[in-house]
């Protein structure tokens, strides 16, 4: 693999113009929060870790080293334990969810699971059973843009609250606040909106080329990846569509549990992000 895991194509957004009033004396003066927006890069950025094989915490981009701890942003766990953060995404249904939550019950294990707004109204059926089992089911997007291309702050906000709006409407509950970006696209303004919608960013120190359903890795190979790629601390991705992924996962999970690695859910992330740079 490239040494650092990361997508492609970066694009700059031009940054919106702070809105103004008027005042009693008819002068035009900025609105005190929309100029902090403005303020704010909407520089497309991509998320990426510093590969390693020793069992330590990879370290995160330096791009976003400067602010990006200062918006409810994780990609790291307690690093003082041996504790896992185990996430899948899921874009559509290929098929693999119902075995991996199969596998998920046979070992006590809690994951979290990143919807968009089709994927709860094409299977309602799956998305009540990690529910009910003790799943976290949490933001994706409504429709998977780039968030840091979704400049309008309005149309920002829909692509959380549509996706609210319909697990509100099955479960019958407010859907849990933890947003992972599609394709791990972000920029600082993208960060401090999802920071005031009350969401934590949850980027990852582990993930691998799992996501392609025609190329999928070889099982022993993507086994032995994952295995030497734990750390302390790690926030997993994996994608449910993989057939990889569901054939390998309970080896995973014994092989996790056999080194001493306790799965926690996302809600047992510490209070403050811990960000590692090179």
């Amino acid at each position: 693999m490239k040494k650092f895991i990361t997508y492609t194509l970066l694009s700059i957004h031009l940054c919106s113009l702070p809105n103004f009033f008027t005042n009693e004396n008819n002068i035009s003066v900025k609105t005190t929060k929309n100029y902090a927006y403005s303020e704010k890069s909407s520089k497309e950025l991509n998320w990426y870790f510093g590969i390693r094989n020793d069992g330590n915490p990879p370290h995160s981009p330096k791009e976003s080293k400067d602010f990006i701890s200062s918006y409810d942003s994780y990609y790291l766990g307690d690093t003082s334990k041996k504790v896992l953060y185990l996430t899948f995404d899921e874009g559509y249904e290929n098929g693999y969810t119902e075995k991996i939550l199969d596998i998920l019950k046979k070992h006590d294990a809690k994951a979290a699971f990143f919807v968009v707004k089709p994927y709860i109204k094409q299977n309602p059926h799956i998305v009540k059973r990690m529910v009910e089992e003790g799943h976290l089911v949490c933001n994706h997007s409504s429709t998977h843009p780039s968030m840091a291309s979704v400049i309008n702050k309005d149309k920002f906000n829909k692509e959380f609250t549509d996706v609210e709006d319909e697990y509100k409407n099955l479960i019958g509950e407010d859907m849990p606040k933890f947003f992972r970006p599609p394709m791990g696209k972000y920029s600082e303004r993208s960060l401090m909106y999802t920071k005031d919608l009350g969401y934590k960013t949850i980027f990852w120190s582990f993930a691998y080329n799992d996501w392609d359903v025609n190329r999928q890795p070889e099982n022993n190979k993507a086994k032995e990846t994952i295995l030497k790629r734990s750390h302390n601390g790690a926030i997993v991705l994996l994608h449910a569509v993989s057939k990889t992924n569901t054939e390998i996962l309970d080896e995973v999970l014994e092989s996790w549990k056999s080194t001493g690695y306790e799965i926690k859910p996302l809600t047992d992330l510490p209070e403050t992000p811990i960000f590692i740079n090179e």
